[in-house]
C-alpha cells in the first residue's frame, strides 16, 4: 500500500491538530445549542469520529451517504442517495461533515435535501477543500485544508475501495489509478 503513495500531504500528527482547531471552533459556535453532525459516507467517518471527540459538549451524530463517483476518480455529477438519515433535522443545529469537497454537486445537492427537511441552521465542516475544481458554489464555515487538485487518498478517503486506512493524507502514483 505505502508503494503506491506518491507524496505524504498531511501526516498525522497535522491532521489531528487541524481537527483539535476546527473542533474547538464548533464548541465555541454551538455551546449553547444542540447540535446534529451528519457525516457523509463513507469518506467522512475516520474525520468525523475524530472531530465529534474533540467537542466538548454532548452532540448527535447521524450518517448519509451519497456518491457521484462510483469506483471512479472523476465525479459523474449525478448524485445517488445510498442511504438517508435516520432521524428528522427538522428544528436542529446542523453541521454536514465532509472528507474533501471537490466539484461541490454531492454536497449542493444534499444542502439543497437538507434545506427541504427544515433545519433550524445548516453549515459545511469539511476536512479537504480542493477549490480548483468547484463547479458548485458553496458556502464552507469550518475548513481544514486547501489542496491541490490531485487525486488523494487516506484518512478515510479511498480510491475504489482501498487505502482509507492510511493514517495521513498522501497522493496516489498515476500509475495506481490509471491503469
Amino acid at each position: 500500500m505505502k508503494n503506491d503513495v506518491k507524496n505524504v500531504l498531511y501526516s498525522e500528527s497535522v491532521i489531528k491538530s487541524k481537527v483539535e482547531e476546527l473542533a474547538k471552533r464548533i464548541s465555541e459556535d454551538y455551546a449553547d445549542k444542540e447540535l446534529l453532525l451528519i457525516g457523509v459516507l463513507k469518506g467522512a467517518n475516520v474525520f468525523m469520529c475524530d472531530l465529534m471527540r474533540e467537542i466538548t459538549f454532548p452532540i448527535q451524530i447521524d450518517f448519509i451517504a451519497a456518491s457521484s463517483y462510483g469506483h471512479s476518480t472523476e465525479s459523474s455529477g449525478v448524485v445517488k442517495i445510498i442511504k438517508d438519515l435516520d432521524y428528522s433535522i427538522e428544528g436542529k443545529h446542523v453541521i454536514i461533515v465532509e472528507d474533501i469537497i471537490d466539484t461541490g454537486l454531492t454536497l449542493k445537492y444534499l444542502i439543497e435535501n437538507f434545506k427541504s427537511r427544515q433545519p433550524k441552521s445548516l453549515e459545511i465542516c469539511t476536512l479537504l477543500d480542493k477549490p480548483e475544481r468547484r463547479i458548485a458554489h458553496l458556502e464552507v464555515k469550518y475548513t481544514g485544508f486547501q489542496i491541490p487538485d490531485e487525486f488523494i487518498v487516506g484518512y478515510g478517503i479511498d480510491y475504489a475501495e482501498r487505502y482509507r486506512n492510511l493514517p495521513y493524507i498522501a497522493t496516489l502514483k498515476e500509475s495506481v489509478y490509471s491503469k
